[in-house]
């Protein structure tokens, strides 16, 4: 009987329990959906509200800023196209949903062409036009025009410049609207210029008067209306940015549809944004839900913009009854799934309670005990895993490398690297695992550091050292090695630890800091402190061998002629071409160095198979002779060299050096481009180059100078016809010094300067005496130096002499050097021009020494050439001379230029030169050069006898 009592009380129960937990579900269920409903509908209004707002507020926007611009109008005056773009940039920059900004001008029928060609000037291309069929055609003859006139930005609104509005009733009624009420006005959604056919947009209007007038009226005010400014608004685009810019796009539920004029048709439709159709759950609609809700649909809201009607009509499409009601379905689910679990498990607690508790009472033991073992066991296990995840995590995250190798003889192959080996060595774990650490060993590594690292593991013990291996590329890997072994619980040695550190960085610091030490910067070549390093050794092996040695100098001539006309990094440039060339002109075994300026040291050793010869000489002075284009000029350089000899001049790098130099300084005064061995005189003469040095500088002051004239005689006549000022210096103690001994010397020291000014006023001087005396025809030749033509007021300097001295420009002759015309071709044309404008005569000396090229030869403006006396002096004996001076003749007949032969000495000379044709001779056959008395005495003949 107690049974069933109990089985009825638990049936009871649950079913009670059932009752009030439906009911209960009910009544939160409906009240639930009713406040769901009201808050979706409530959304749906506010997000309508906040599109009206949002697109209402942008339109205000573009009205307000065009009233700015009307403004700036009103200020300025008539502002050009510049100010125009400064003031409208920004606000295309604040307003991105505006299109453009624009100025259309009103302009009179008869006025356009003028018009058309102002604006030509600015904007080419310029024209008045009209849209015809969607194409821009020009406009028609018309009494007015309202035309584009400014437009910003230009950039994609090309096409509306120039366009005429005066023809478009929508803009015209705009205009019209704006005049009358003084606020700007919107046109009707029209087709834009610059947009697509299927885009249009709308023109915000506001009158512009002349001359900023306000507050006009009638007639006076339509007189005084010069144009309007107008904001281009394409229609879609603008509610488009408007939208995104609040965000408002991103919601694809909403529907928007918005119309522009009177009434809302698809005609006056500008924007369209369908909403996305929510899915639907059929089965909670076939389950009669749906009737329990509300669904909101659409709102429509109109407002006025610059005189324009707006329509939107904002929606939303058909929800699910599962879309805006998860909660009130959620609690009626789990509300009735409750109220039958609840009853069911009243019944069965019922049911089973007893029998649950006296089984819970029996492993509640059973349990503690295990969970005091498991709890223990496994907090051992996590602190064993948390150390060993914490040790692996170190050595796969260090920047070093680190490796595992096994103790096994004889390979001790790898069985383990961190990620760091990869990164260093290029090689991953894949391709090292299971390999012997020497396959990081290249050709050239140190052999001896692998073998001491393979004794350390032999022997079981720590070890360090530096190793050179190679990258997995091929380039170079310098790493710091240290080892050590790795024992077990037994303490044997199972493996060995090894850490690799990259250390390649700062080996290639410490051999690029070497290399600094030891190199000029500019050239790359040995510098002063690693030539005196070189020289010591081989002078060392000079000895151990008893072999000699050279020590050779080499100086670039006028290099300051670069620097000076073409600037110092032409002259950088040409002095890394010459290192190219001299380390390209001698052996391997030869070294090379930059001693400083334009200066270079050669060590020229001599070897068995390899001795030492002038041909070795001949090869740098060729390597420099060879052509260098600078800039788009074409040099030729030439070198002088000096050659000291170990052990005959010198048995110290500091001897043989200054020996070297001083023979060099000897090339030099032998003209230049030659090569000069030391010789103990040559050490008396640098002595006495130091004391003319010093005597001088005062020399010019003290008028040691004087000028010998030496004739020039006409071969037809037998006249002198002309002379070459040639300058000497009497010198207090020496002498007469030849100008042999100084010249040179002045060049240098940069005194060649006032003395060539001295020597030039000199002799135009004594010429013009020579002319006032009755000898009009007599004319004076004057040599310039490289540093006289490099002047860079050398031909006004010259007119001045010419000025004060009164000597007729065609009377002087400069002489200048072929050496010195070719170092740089196009500068001294451009120096000649301006000397044949003064009207003196030039004539090329020494003609056929030089490196001479006809191109350029007729290029010159020169008048005279004059026959070296080197070729004169054996055209009586030597073919080859009587040759080159029979075609310099020609030559020069077939380019109508003088010639005149320096140096004739026999009448043999005279006779073959008079066969040829030669015009003037000069030697010592009829005179040497002569103080100026005597030379007058030589004018004062009437003929010379030839």
């Amino acid at each position: 009987m107690q049974r069933v009592i109990n089985k009825l009380g638990a049936t009871l129960s649950a079913s009670l329990a059932l009752m009030l937990g439906v009911c209960a579900t009910m009544a939160v269920f409906v009240a639930t959906s009713r406040l769901e409903d009201d808050a979706v509908n409530l959304d749906f209004e506010r997000r309508a509200s906040l599109r009206t707002f949002t697109i209402q507020r942008g339109l205000e926007e573009a009205v307000q800023v065009l009233s700015v611009i009307n403004h700036f109008y009103r200020t300025v005056g008539d502002p050009t196209r510049e100010q125009f773009r400064e003031f409208t940039t920004p606000l295309l920059e604040r307003y991105p949903y505006v299109r453009a900004f624009s100025f259309q001008r009103f302009v009179a029928g008869q006025d356009r062409a003028v018009f058309e060609a102002l604006r030509q000037g600015q904007v080419p291309g310029f024209g008045i036009t009209v849209m015809d069929n969607g194409k821009l055609v020009p406009a028609p003859e018309r009494p007015y025009y309202l035309a584009v006139d400014y437009i910003e930005p230009v950039k994609g609104n090309e096409a509306a410049l120039g366009l005429d509005q005066s023809g478009n009733p929508s803009v015209m009624q705009a205009l019209n609207s704006a005049l009358q009420n003084g606020r700007p006005a919107s046109s009707l959604p029209l087709r834009l210029a610059q947009s697509p056919p299927d885009q249009r947009g709308l023109l915000l209007m506001q009158p512009v008067y002349r001359g900023g007038q306000a507050g006009l009226e009638g007639s006076a005010q339509r007189s005084a209306m010069i144009g309007a400014t107008a904001a281009v608004l394409q229609v879609t685009e603008l509610v488009e940015k408007i939208l995104s810019s609040a965000g408002l796009l991103e919601d694809r539920e909403i529907g928007l549809r918005v119309h522009v004029g009177p009434r809302a048709d698809e005609a006056s439709l500008v924007f369209l944004h369908a909403s996305e159709q929510t899915r639907s759950h059929g089965w909670g609609d076939l389950m009669g839900l749906a009737s329990l809700f509300r669904q909101p649909s659409r709102s429509t809201t109109q407002f006025d913009v610059a005189g324009q009607t707006w329509h939107m009509e904002v929606s939303v499409p058909p929800h699910s009854v599962f879309a805006d009601h998860y909660g009130s379905l959620l609690i009626l689910v789990a509300g009735l799934l409750s109220s039958v679990l609840s009853a069911a498990y009243l019944r069965s607690i019922s049911m089973r309670s007893r029998r649950v508790q006296r089984l819970v009472e029996e492993k509640t033991a059973e349990l503690r005990h295990t969970n005091a073992l498991l709890s223990d066991d496994i907090k051992a296990r996590r602190q064993a895993e948390s150390a060993l995840l914490l040790r692996h995590q170190a050595i796969e995250a260090s920047a070093n490398a680190t490796i595992i190798l096994s103790a096994r003889e004889p390979l001790y192959a790898i069985e383990y690297v961190n990620p760091a080996f990869g990164r260093i060595t290029g090689y991953s774990a894949e391709e090292a695992v299971g390999k012997s650490i020497r396959f990081l060993e290249g050709r050239d590594s140190d052999p001896d550091g692998f073998e001491a690292v393979w004794m350390a593991m032999r022997d079981k013990r720590e070890y360090n050292v530096v190793l050179r291996n190679y990258h997995k590329d091929g380039s170079e890997l310098w790493n710091d090695f240290y080892i050590a072994p790795v024992k077990d619980e037994r303490g044997a040695v199972t493996h060995f630890v090894a850490a690799l550190y990259d250390i390649t960085s700062m080996k290639r610091y410490e051999a690029e800091l070497e290399f600094q030490a030891s190199r000029d910067t500019l050239t790359g070549l040995i510098n002063r402190h690693m030539l005196r390093h070189h020289l010591e050794q081989a002078i060392g092996n000079a000895e151990r061998q008893k072999q000699a040695l050279w020590v050779v100098f080499v100086d670039l001539d006028r290099f300051k002629f670069v620097n000076d006309t073409l600037g110092h990094k032409a002259g950088d440039t040409l002095l890394r071409t010459i290192s190219g060339r001299l380390r390209a002109a001698v052996r391997e075994a030869d070294s090379v160095s930059r001693l400083g300026g334009d200066e270079f040291i050669m060590i020229l050793p001599e070897q068995d198979e390899l001795s030492l010869d002038t041909r070795s000489l001949q090869r740098i002075m060729d390597a420099v002779a060879a052509p260098i284009t600078l800039g788009g000029h074409t040099l030729f350089m030439t070198c002088s060299i000096g050659v000291a000899c170990y052990p005959a001049d010198g048995t110290d790098g500091e001897t043989l050096i200054k020996h070297a130099d001083i023979a060099m300084y000897r090339g030099k005064q032998t003209g230049r481009n030659n090569f000069q061995f030391y010789t103990p005189a040559m050490n008396e003469q640098a002595l006495e180059r130091l004391r003319i040095e010093g005597d001088l500088r005062s020399a010019l002051e003290n008028n040691e100078f004087v000028l010998h004239y030496q004739p020039k005689v006409d071969l037809a006549s037998g006249r002198v016809v002309g002379s070459e000022a040639l300058i000497r210096w009497q010198h207090p103690q020496l002498g007469m010094v030849s100008p042999a001994r100084f010249i040179g010397l002045a060049e240098e020291t940069g005194l060649i300067l006032p003395i060539g000014a001295w020597v030039l006023r000199t002799a135009c001087a004594q010429c013009r005496q020579w002319q006032l005396d009755g000898h009009e025809g007599i004319s004076v030749s004057v040599n310039l130096s490289v540093g006289q033509f490099l002047q860079k007021d050398l031909v006004s300097s010259i007119g001045d002499v010419l000025d004060d001295t009164g000597l007729p420009p065609a009377s002087l002759e400069l002489e200048l050097t072929e050496s010195l015309m070719m170092t740089d071709v196009e500068h001294a044309i451009g120096i000649l021009n301006g000397l044949k404008e003064l009207g003196v005569r030039l004539s090329i000396d020494d003609f056929g020494t030089g490196y001479s090229s006809l191109a350029y030869l007729k290029r010159f403006p020169i008048d005279v050439l004059k026959i070296d006396k080197s070729f004169v002096r054996d055209i009586t004996s030597d073919a080859d001379d009587a040759a080159i001076t029979a075609s310099i003749i020609s030559l020069a007949r077939h380019l109508k230029l003088k010639v005149i032969a320096e140096g004739v000495e026999t009448d043999e000379q005279l006779d073959y030169l008079r066969h040829y044709g030669c015009d003037e001779i000069q030697g010592y056959l009829f005179s040497p050069p002569v103080a100026v008395d005597k030379f007058e005495q030589l004018l004062r003949q009437e003929r010379i006898s030839i």
